[in-house]
């Protein structure tokens, strides 16, 4: 999953980046909305937990320029305004979402995680392909029901090559979706997890290596 943090407050935006890091996403952090807009130029998120008050360009209008676009990225709009006018005038620009500051981080992890499903076609909530299953809600993966203990970039790609549901993913579609912005593009990252992946799943292999194309998982 990838996701944009962009908060102003740097403490509460570093510390939110640093959690959903540690649950495998691939995070970008910024703190203006300058800055929010040209990473949703470049870079195609899944969720965008936007600050409606930023400096230099405001949240609404970084709300309503990334709701003009490809129409798959969610916003979850953050605010310490919790009058209702405000959260309707929120979702008027374009938001999927609301949430209030101060907030815990786990309902901010579930919402991410409900939007993240609206981003993409419809998956059932456990992936299972090849007899490996994997729940991203509750982080839990395994292997003909053995339980696999992934670290969060290994739990990150398996989840990328069971959501192509057999279709060859490349190394650079892996980087952009399971790795942020500070990705080295020629480092042998991908190859290295992919390769540990492979150990943790065990034989058969169930990871191909497709020529020219990048990794498929299945029999």
């Amino acid at each position: 999953m990838r996701v944009l943090v962009a908060e102003d407050e740097r403490m509460l935006a570093d510390s939110v980046t640093e959690g959903l890091r540690h649950l495998g996403m691939a995070v970008d952090v910024c703190y203006d909305g300058d800055a929010a807009l040209e990473r949703v130029m470049v870079n195609r998120y899944d969720v965008v937990l936007l600050d409606r008050d930023l400096p230099k360009v405001h949240g609404d209008e970084v709300c309503r320029r990334i709701a003009e676009g490809d129409g798959e990225t969610r916003v979850l709009m953050l605010t310490a305004a919790a009058g209702i006018r405000d959260r309707v005038d929120g979702l008027g620009l374009g938001a999927d979402d609301y949430l209030t500051k101060p907030f815990a981080f786990a309902e901010l992890v579930a919402r991410v995680h409900a939007l993240a499903r609206r981003a993409r076609p419809a998956l059932p909530p456990v992936l299972d392909r090849a007899g490996v299953e994997l729940d991203p809600a509750k982080r839990f993966a395994s292997r003909d029901g053995r339980p696999l203990s992934l670290s969060p970039k290994e739990f990150a790609v398996l989840e990328v090559l069971l959501r192509a549901e057999g279709r060859a993913v490349s190394a650079e579609e892996l980087l952009e979706k399971a790795w942020d912005e500070h990705a080295d593009p020629f480092t042998n990252t991908v190859r290295v997890t992919v390769m540990t992946l492979r150990k943790k799943l065990g034989p058969p292999p169930v990871i191909h290596t497709v020529s020219g194309a990048g990794y498929r998982l299945g029999t």
